[in-house]
């Protein structure tokens, strides 16, 4: 079984760098102009169209795959390096790491989590641009949360919650055994 992996993985990515190539552009541009050409040569019969809807067809089924294929492998590499980032960076929370892997609703916590953390940010800064009507420096540590970088806090669209709501403290995060 590993030797068919491992064929069908070297083999979606010899596809995936060629059908992404410019010369498969041209290529595929190339047949749909002998394509459109030879109509008249065969009177544009019902044939002549099936040929073609039947060979973009095949093509498309097998590019859904292919596609997938390489986002997959794209996703789990990009998961990896985030991982590895959070693993090595002191102050990060490790619960963070293999977060793809939870289920909805531990995600929907740790997303109103970091919600409540954006709007603090972007409250701490207005607070700090209202002073005297002078803006605080962006990086002044007095005027933040510890560990935590204010200007990642970027104004959004919805409205932050109470500041009862945002009392929790990281003990009350959620974890993968929430």
């Amino acid at each position: 079984m590993n030797a068919v992996r491992h064929g069908f993985e070297r083999g979606a990515k010899a596809a995936s760098r060629f059908t992404g190539h410019p010369l498969c552009f041209g290529l595929a541009v190339g047949v749909v102009l002998v394509w459109v050409i030879s109509g008249p040569l065969f009177g544009f019969s019902d044939t002549w169209q099936l040929v073609i809807n039947t060979g973009t067809t095949i093509v498309t089924f097998l590019m859904v795959f292919l596609i997938q294929n390489s986002q997959n492998r794209d996703a789990a590499a990009v998961q990896i390096k985030l991982d590895e980032l959070i693993r090595a960076t002191e102050s990060a929370e490790n619960t963070l790491l293999d977060l793809e892997e939870l289920d909805e609703e531990t995600l929907e916590k740790f997303r109103a989590r970091y919600e409540e953390l954006a709007c603090k940010a972007r409250e701490l800064l207005d607070n700090d641009e209202g002073d005297e009507g002078v803006s605080a420096p962006r990086d002044s540590a007095s005027s933040r949360e510890p560990g935590r970088d204010r200007r990642a806090a970027a104004p959004g669209p919805r409205s932050c919650p109470s500041a009862a709501a945002r009392t929790r403290t990281r003990k009350d995060w959620p974890t993968s055994e929430d």
